[in-house]
């Protein structure tokens, strides 16, 4: 089995053992071990609210260095639409696509024009008989791990499409061997500037099945901070922009679905929401909708950990430079049905962490579990190193911990002690008293 690549960093010499990222992990993949945190790597979905959370920067994203760009002869920017909205006083994009050339790449292909395909393509999509509704979309590979690893019945559920990055990728690569024939594949390089470490993970492990378009991921937080040096001295940039009001409108939550057309959809963000939302899918809560668009950011992809805005203000940025810009300007030529380039594999379901791979000693471990909770104050307290008493008491059967962790319970133990202890004191005491009389 090909060992899963994360984005997700843990810099041990500042973790000092707190439980802020204990608490909020959406998947309890952290716990805290000889004071330190510990990261189960087959839980971690990288959403990277372990690092929004961490008061010691212990967390951290794994990305690409600038440097990078020194590997290829010809490299290719693919700025993610969360870009735009990191920069005060913006009103043209084009100063950005002209800043990005400046700074070194050789051409950029906006992930915001892509955007507008994947959202024609879903469209179309969403008219195909029996499927499965509603549809999730595979925008946020933070999502698509979640639905993976924890919901097997909505694998289905998840539209089988490409998301920009991966389209943006593959045209901006025909495109440069179309312009130069002088070009080999190896020479090309496409670089693109993402707002979370999710991404990150997306390209590193191929989740399209095949090895990715992308060939290296930089941070919104690295590029925008070498980048704004170079928009500076830019008087009149020249008119470069092909992307529109829908394809910009990605980089908020509720951007994607607003533009497929459909009333019946569903648009959520911020990680707990997403769980919420996606167990209510899981029951049968949804039966009308058609369309489900999920955000694990806070305010969409304008909230990853790897930008440098506040997400709200970035958002109002993004609405702003919609005001000034075409409706879609992108459309695929003989659009009719959806292109084989576009789709992907259908998601599989892939369990994390089983009790045991013999289903009789799965449930026998599942009973001792059930027993040792009985015990347990169920306070969800976290000081015995695990988010909640029911994962304590899953640790302590796997034989992760042990029962005297839990502070709560030791202290009633240490209380029944001296109980039992006072009453044998005063039960010798009285026993003396009787002896003397």
């Amino acid at each position: 089995m090909t060992e899963y690549k994360h984005s997700v960093s843990l810099d041990v010499s500042k973790c000092k053992g707190c439980t802020h990222c204990l608490k909020r992990c959406p998947t309890e993949a952290i716990r805290i071990r000889n004071g330190k945190a510990d990261i189960n790597s087959e839980k971690c979905i990288d959403c990277g609210e372990c690092i929004r959370v961490c008061p010691y920067k212990a967390k951290k994203a794994v990305y690409d260095p600038l440097e990078t760009l020194n590997d290829y002869r010809y490299k290719i920017a693919l700025p993610a639409p969360t870009l735009y909205g990191q920069f005060d006083n913006l009103d043209d994009i084009d100063f950005i696509i002209q800043g990005l050339l400046d700074m070194g790449f050789d051409d950029v292909y906006e992930v915001a024009k892509a955007a507008e395909l994947v959202t024609e393509y879903t469209r179309h999509y969403l008219h195909k008989e029996n499927l499965k509704k509603p549809v999730i979309s595979s925008a946020c590979p933070v999502v698509v791990r979640l639905i993976s690893t924890r919901f097997p019945y909505l694998c289905e559920n998840v539209m089988p499409i490409l998301p920009p990055v991966e389209v943006a990728g593959k045209l901006a690569r025909e495109k440069a061997l179309a312009e130069h024939p002088e070009l080999k594949p190896e020479d090309i390089g496409c670089f693109f500037i993402s707002p979370c470490p999710a991404k990150v993970s997306y390209v590193k492990n191929s989740f399209a099945g095949e090895k990715s378009n992308v060939d290296e991921v930089l941070s919104v937080s690295d590029v925008y901070f070498k980048l704004v040096s170079y928009m500076n001295k830019i008087d009149s940039p020249g008119v470069s922009c092909e992307a529109g009001m829908v394809g910009v409108g990605w980089a908020i939550a509720g951007g994607e679905s607003t533009s497929v057309f459909n009333d019946r959809y569903l648009a959520a963000d911020g990680i707990e929401n997403v769980i919420h939302v996606l167990d209510q899918i899981d029951n049968s809560e949804f039966p009308e909708l058609e369309f489900i668009e999920l955000n694990a950011c806070n305010g969409g992809c304008v909230g990853g950990v790897m930008t440098v805005a506040n997400p709200y203000i970035a958002k109002a940025r993004i609405q702003s430079l919609k005001r000034y810009l075409p409706v879609s300007p992108n459309t695929h030529e003989a659009m009719g049905d959806v292109p084989d380039y576009v789709m992907m594999p259908e998601l599989e379901y892939q369990p994390t962490c089983p009790l045991s791979t013999n289903r009789k000693e799965a449930m026998r471990m599942m009973a001792d579990i059930q027993e040792i909770r009985k015990d347990l104050p169920d306070l969800d307290c976290g000081s015995c190193g695990a988010p909640t008493c029911a994962a304590f008491a899953e640790d302590i059967v796997r034989g992760e911990t042990c029962a005297d962790e839990c502070v709560v319970f030791m202290r009633q133990v240490f209380h029944d002690y001296i109980a039992r202890h006072q009453a044998r004191m005063e039960e010798e005491a009285e026993k003396r008293k009787n002896d003397k009389s």
